[in-house]
């Protein structure tokens, strides 16, 4: 037991206390006085980063905006962790458009994620504050301010920066590849603004590269050279090309030229600009449509061969010959020329029925690329049409006769795929088939026979000809003596 004269009574601890008080509260006020606030700060900012616990860890804080403009890394963090998120997640927040095929997933403020890379953890969260006023006096409701913190080890710190930021961000872009409608633009027929422009839709073609009734071999060939050239940016620009493709697409009609360009833009998540010629007056023209596509797209010219006449053109829209200065040149350099390079990832296609009629010098490589030949319906793609349409995945009893048939009778995919559409009973469109073929053969037996008796008659004809060119001709000075020898008998 301590003595009790030994305890301070509560009048004396009260006293010491206040006396204590008042004495900081004097050296506050003096310290504000004599020592300037910027001195103050760094004194207190001194004191905690020492007696402050170091932590091992490092914040990295990701803005909703950067000034003016958005933070492409707060867009793409956004976009990136409604990919991760796990059974522990509490609360979500979801929406959709009108527009928009999918909802719309993304965190709600406060939610927190874990993200493995390469063996490192990371732990991300959402903050959703009030911003602070810049004056207390200002009646207006604080704006929110939201950010992304991404906490991880210190030691990581170049790992994260230099590979897993680029990481998410190229799988945002990815994602908002895929969610995105993709479009389909064409020329507006109007003149009101000295000029074409382009005009889009939704593109909604169903054409992917595993319903193309298509040659296998043909059809690797194309998914590879369209994945090596998304692929091969510094490789175009080490060897000082512009980053864009050629295709030319040839073959009779209905034998899946346009179905071919769909399945390309799907495959690529590319929109499609729709050039037709005929609206197009002068080169400055094309120019300006050029300028206004968007990079990774695919332009496509249907009908090449009938669009590069352009020096028969007469009129256009009611213009004299005069006003139309679209040239074949003009042409040639939209393709390939200098200002072909006003973009990047960009694929040009032509498409003809008849390749022979074009122009070589549209032909040559650095213009078309590559040449792609689609032609009459072969057995590997009935089959794919068989799939696609009447669901057989396996051998059918009819299959050998109707690919017997295809050996011999040109008929195009597209008659294919209509007489298969006829029925849902398998038999019953199989049967149509045949009949279809069969009745192509004969027609084809027919016209054959009168080509045949065509060409026949044609050297007949030819022989002939030849005949009377090679018959000797009299002289003109016999000619002319036994005229003579007439007007005398005459006189």
């Amino acid at each position: 037991m301590f003595p009790t004269r030994d305890i301070p009574s509560p009048s004396s601890l009260f006293s010491a206390y206040a006396s204590m008080a008042a004495s900081m509260m004097l050296v506050r006020s003096m310290a504000n006085e004599i020592i300037p606030q910027p001195v103050r700060g760094f004194l207190l900012s001194t004191l905690r980063y020492y007696f402050k616990p170091h932590s091992d860890r490092l914040t990295l804080i990701i803005e909703e905006n950067c000034g003016m403009s958005r933070n492409q890394v707060y867009d793409a963090a956004e976009v990136y962790l409604c990919t991760k998120i796990s059974p522990n997640t509490e609360r979500l927040k979801i929406s959709k458009s009108p527009k928009e095929k999918n909802l719309m997933i993304r965190l709600e403020k406060g939610e927190k994620l874990i993200d493995l890379y390469d063996g490192v953890e990371l732990k991300w969260r959402f903050v959703c504050a009030e911003s602070e006023k810049s004056n207390p006096n200002d009646s207006q409701p604080r704006s929110e301010k939201r950010f992304f913190e991404l906490t991880f080890l210190k030691k990581h710190k170049e790992q994260i920066l230099n590979t897993y930021v680029p990481f998410f961000l190229e799988r945002a872009k990815a994602i908002k590849d895929e969610e995105r409608d993709l479009k389909m633009y064409t020329l507006n027929s109007s003149y009101a603004y000295h000029g074409v422009k382009w005009e889009s839709i939704n593109l909604e073609h169903p054409a992917t590269f595993e319903t193309l009734a298509m040659d296998p071999e043909l059809k690797n060939s194309v998914i590879e050279d369209l994945d090596r050239f998304v692929k091969r940016k510094e490789f175009y620009k080490r060897v000082g090309r512009a980053w864009k493709r050629g295709y030319l697409l040839y073959g009779p009609p209905g034998t899946g030229k346009s179905s071919l360009i769909a399945a390309m833009a799907n495959h690529l998540r590319f929109d499609v600009y729709d050039l037709q010629l005929a609206n197009i007056l002068r080169d400055s023209d094309l120019r300006k449509l050029l300028l206004a596509t968007a990079n990774r797209s695919i332009l496509v010219i249907e009908d090449i061969d009938c669009s590069v006449e352009l020096q028969d053109r007469r009129r256009v829209d009611g213009r004299k010959q005069s006003d139309v200065q679209l040239t074949l040149s003009g042409l040639l350099n939209f393709i390939d020329g200098l200002w072909s390079s006003c973009g990047d990832e960009r694929i040009i296609v032509f498409t003809t029925n008849h390749k022979e009629r074009l122009d070589p010098a549209l032909l040559r490589p650095g213009r078309m690329d590559m040449h792609i030949h689609m032609s009459y319906c072969t057995s590997h793609g009935f089959k794919q049409l068989a799939n696609t349409y009447l669901g057989i995945r396996g051998h059918h009893s009819l299959f050998s006769e109707i690919e017997g048939y295809l050996e011999n009778t040109h008929v195009t995919p597209a008659q294919v795929a209509e007489e298969l559409m006829k029925s849902d009973n398998a038999d019953v469109a199989l049967q149509g088939l045949i009949k279809l073929l069969k009745r192509k053969n004969i027609e084809g037996d027919d016209a054959a026979a009168d080509a045949a008796a065509d060409q026949k008659n044609a050297g007949i004809q030819k022989a002939k000809r030849q005949k009377l060119e090679n018959k000797p001709r009299k002289s003109t000075r016999n000619t002319r003596a036994k005229s003579v020898i007439r007007r005398r008998k005459c006189l």
